[in-house]
């Protein structure tokens, strides 16, 4: 009688039945359940109480410039993400080394430190305050110090996702482009962006999320000033520790529908993408 090998995914029913147990119990728990009380507790008295929250000035001075700031950050390191994509994929260079592993700061140096760098380097005692007390120019406490933070925090996605998806493409295709006289731009626009533009597209999603919700640099830059330099997340922060629960909620609930409306968006892209690899691949 022939031996039969066991192949590797042969797992007894109860181990697959405690494995898909454990992961459900354990999504229900720390992510069901969380979106769940948020809102509950955003909708608990009401949508006109609500509407309330939501039209407080207030908020809507941190809804601006939250929207503002994204507005700004992310472009910026669309265009960084795909520069420094394009030289580390395509180009050998010296110091290479090194400019991926300041690509890979920001994931690893807590927003908070990145805060306090920024208050070091643009503060009124800082090594750049003098100068631009004496120019006239605010960073700390400001908006323009909340986007440097904030775009510094981001800085890492889009390069990030581009980087292997470029690497794995090769230069091929932009080198017969060039060699059939093509310019630059007309190899960029019309070879490079259509094989890029899934992971650029999930990049600037990745992106977006994070400019949203950043907290921990902002909070040390921005001084929460109410109505000036308070984004969505720190006005939330004040709503609570002011024991105003259901307008945190209220305005919680906002960045929850974003966070919500980014995950099919990110669905979306991942499904589109993978229809398209069968597709070349058949």
């Amino acid at each position: 009688m022939a031996k039969r090998w066991r192949r590797a995914t042969e797992e007894p029913a109860w181990l697959k039945v405690t494995l898909i147990t454990v992961a459900l119990a354990f999504v229900a728990l720390f992510l069901v359940l969380p979106l769940s009380v948020v809102l509950f507790g955003a909708f608990e008295r009401g949508i006109a109480t609500w509407l309330e929250a939501i039209r407080d000035p207030d908020a809507l001075s941190a809804i601006r410039l939250t929207l503002l700031i994204v507005a700004i950050v992310v472009p910026l390191n669309t265009l960084f993400g795909i520069a420094a994509a394009w030289a580390i994929a395509k180009f050998e260079f010296r110091g290479k080394p090194i400019l991926i592993s300041l690509i890979d700061m920001p994931f690893a140096i807590s927003p908070v430190v990145v805060g306090l760098i920024f208050v070091i380097l643009f503060g009124s005692q800082g090594w750049l305050g003098p100068w631009l007390a004496a120019h006239d120019l605010r960073i700390i406490f400001a908006v323009p110090g909340i986007v440097i933070v904030i775009a510094f925090g981001t800085l890492p996605f889009i390069a990030r996702e581009l980087i292997p998806l470029m690497q794995q493409q090769g230069k091929e295709e932009e080198e017969a482009s060039l060699t059939l006289g093509a310019s630059g731009f007309k190899t960029f626009w019309h070879v490079t962006l259509p094989n890029i533009k899934w992971g650029l597209i999930y990049g600037i999603i990745l992106c977006n999320a994070r400019a949203m919700g950043e907290f921990g640099a902002v909070a040390v830059v921005s001084g929460r000033i109410r109505g000036e330099t308070n984004t969505v997340p720190l006005h939330i922060e004040v709503l609570y520790n002011e024991y105003m629960f259901t307008a945190a909620f209220a305005v919680s609930s906002l960045l929850t529908g974003l966070a919500l409306v980014t995950i099919a968006i990110k669905s979306v892209v991942e499904w589109q993408d993978e229809r398209r690899q069968r597709r070349a691949a058949a």
